[in-house]
């Protein structure tokens, strides 16, 4: 019998699956990257046993500006209705909050930075991705947040009352926060937003540090959710 395999869509080099992705393989899962900002044609998503939508700093409406956006809607939508495993991290989570007939919007209170505790509610206790056991931090590098849930969406876990976790449909899920990141990822991020954080009084040097010193937290806090998320794609 074949290994799973999970479709990785990705929209810009600077946000990879990075953990996220090791931790899919580890588990036995095939984990293909489509990269359709560097001209990859979105593949049939009958090919593969989950969808993994990932981040980026574009918004969830942002459908004229880069044309895959709308497609990958649409693997949303086709993936909720057959019961294929998916989870949206950031960006993704908001595309399907958007697929799905809720909104988006700039989050009113800012920018949305560093190690956030997560704010589980008791709908999550018996999620079988989520099922947390203890509370949690996760990292947060976001301006957008979902502002209004799709009918039938179960929020699982808030971040400063903000959306921070949802159970989109059966096999749909959405986070918030960015499990998958290191410092090595964030520092180009951190380059991007100098300027801003500069303005705001932001020790991105002291925001780096702390992101790599939680390293082992989020390996332990997270890799058992894509073990079960994997899981699913096994079943």
């Amino acid at each position: 019998m074949s290994s799973p395999r999970v479709l990785v869509i990705e929209h810009q080099a600077m946000c990879p699956p990075a953990h996220v992705g090791d931790w899919l393989a580890e588990a036995g899962v095939g984990v293909e990257v489509c990269r359709p900002y560097a001209g990859d044609t979105l593949p049939d998503l009958r090919e593969y046993d989950g969808l993994l939508v990932l981040g980026g700093a574009m918004s969830a409406y942002d459908d004229e500006v880069h044309h895959w956006l709308g497609p990958v809607k649409e693997l949303i939508r086709e993936a909720s209705a057959t019961n294929v495993p998916t989870m949206g991290i950031c960006l993704g989570n908001q595309l399907i909050a958007v697929a799905l007939g809720g909104e988006v919007r700039v989050n009113p209170r800012g920018q949305q930075l560093g190690l956030l505790d997560v704010g589980w509610l008791p709908a999550a206790d018996e999620d079988q991705v989520m099922a947390p056991t203890k509370q949690i931090r996760g990292i947060h590098w976001n301006n957008d947040v979902v502002g209004v849930l799709p009918e039938g969406a179960e929020l699982l876990a808030t971040a400063d009352g903000d959306v921070q976790v949802v159970r989109f449909a059966t096999t749909v899920w959405g986070l918030q926060l960015h499990p998958e990141i290191d410092e090595h990822v964030v520092v180009p991020w951190a380059e991007g937003d100098r300027e801003e954080h500069q303005r705001r009084g932001v020790d991105q040097a002291a925001l780096i540090v702390s992101i790599k010193e939680a390293r082992a937290e989020m390996d332990s806090a997270w890799r058992p959710v894509f073990e079960r998320f994997a899981g699913l794609m096994k079943a």
